[in-house]
């Protein structure tokens, strides 16, 4: 059933977008679309709902989606839901990833705009829900006061600080981008998918800090340290490289890393690739911090940061498969000094190989590149959702799509 359900939303539904717009009386919010292998394209329940003003509860094997005076209820892993008692068919799937529900975009496509006549109206073309309902008369006289002077249009609350480090810089290139064209290095390609990460997170509301911003040095013990308290994640981005040896130029992929005693060789391996930007720095202390690591690195594990850098890495290999073309090639774990002086969450993201022709094309590549931080952006902001929902921030319409809340 599940193979046929995924033949049928190839035949019936359109090229998925990367997001889709929700537009309500209470302004716009942008959803991002996942395609998910077993279930075709899908929206975050969460993200979804709140911008909606619905909510969710999660039954043994069934999802209700309560919208206005509507319920739908969801088959979880199969392509059927119930309405107004009758079952019908699907093209995808509602389901649970990691505790998060998830749609079919059939539900924002056909599902509301069927089920409320003229109320709800999806344009394909822009990917975008416009819900019509006129705001009742007592919420029309009291709009301004009722709204939240402290939430975005997203959902997020106003004030989130991400830092953005844009791997090595000046005199130290990072590794050579061998199928990198006109003479890029790692450095200046980590700069450019940092700046147009920093434009795509301003848009969404979230302030961002930059460890550099031009062709400078910065030290990597020096960088950790610009995501302070007021900082919410550390994200260091960087282009992962292998030594000739036979079939290395296949290799391709991105992977995202926390701060812990690698398990593999492959991820000792790219944390002495980074750590070796050491060498174009102030020597004097380099031995030291180097044997440092062990001592800080049992201390962060005590520390609830570390849960927060290990979801955050999740969340951006999830995302990143929406944009990139190459294999997820999971979240690791690695000694990285760039790592170990952040304040608060810090993860590092590979984002692809310079020494794979396909992946080095897709990071020097500008539509792909906006992809690519569109992708991260996403990630971002699904982290600080959930991060608010966890401290007792998150809004209120948007608590009821988490599994187990009833």
């Amino acid at each position: 059933m599940m193979i046929a359900g995924i033949l049928l939303a190839a035949l019936v539904l359109p090229k998925a977008p990367m997001t889709v717009v929700i537009q309500t009386v209470r302004g716009e919010a942008r959803v991002p679309v996942r395609w998910d292998q077993s279930f075709g394209p899908v929206l975050p329940a969460p993200q979804l709902l709140a911008a909606l003003g619905a909510e969710a509860r999660i039954g043994a094997g069934w999802a209700e989606v309560t919208v206005g005076p509507q319920v739908f209820r969801f088959l979880l892993g199969a392509p059927l839901y119930q309405l107004d008692g009758t079952l019908r068919p699907l093209a995808g799937s509602a389901s649970l990833r990691r505790d998060t529900l998830e749609l079919p975009i059939q539900f924002v496509s056909e599902m509301l705009p069927r089920a409320f006549g003229r109320r709800f109206r999806y344009d394909a073309r822009a990917a975008r829900l416009v819900d019509n309902a006129p705001a009742p008369a007592a919420a029309l006289a009291a709009a301004k006061p009722a709204a939240d002077p402290n939430r975005l249009p997203n959902g997020l609350r106003k004030g989130h600080v991400v830092t953005i480090d844009a791997g090595h810089g000046g005199v130290d290139p990072g590794n050579p981008g061998i199928f990198f064209p006109n003479g890029l290095k790692e450095k200046d390609v980590t700069l450019q998918l940092s700046r147009l990460l920093r434009d795509e997170l301003r848009e969404r509301g979230v302030k961002v800090v930059m460890t550099r911003a031009r062709d400078t040095l910065i030290d990597i013990r020096d960088r950790g340290a610009y995501c302070t308290e007021e900082c919410d994640l550390f994200l260091s981005i960087h282009v992962n490289s292998l030594p000739k040896r036979p079939g290395y130029t296949r290799v391709r992929g991105f992977e995202t890393y926390y701060l812990a005693e690698a398990k593999t060789e492959d991820a000792a391996r790219v944390a002495r690739m980074e750590n070796e930007a050491i060498r174009f720095e102030d020597p004097k202390n380099a031995e030291e911090q180097l044997n440092g690591l062990d001592f800080i690195m049992k201390d962060l594990q005590l520390n609830e940061h570390l849960r927060e850098a290990v979801r955050a890495a999740e969340l951006v290999q999830s995302y990143l498969q929406e944009s990139h073309t190459g294999p997820d090639k999971g979240v690791k774990q690695g000694n990285l000094i760039v790592l170990n002086t952040a304040r608060r969450p810090a993860i590092l993201v590979e984002v692809g190989f310079s020494t794979n022709p396909e992946d080095a094309k897709l990071m020097t590549t500008r539509a792909s590149q906006l992809n690519l931080v569109s992708s991260l952006a996403d990630a971002v902001v699904a982290y600080l959702l959930e991060y608010e929902r966890k401290v007792g921030q998150g809004a209120a319409t948007s608590a009821g799509a988490r599994a187990g809340q009833k």
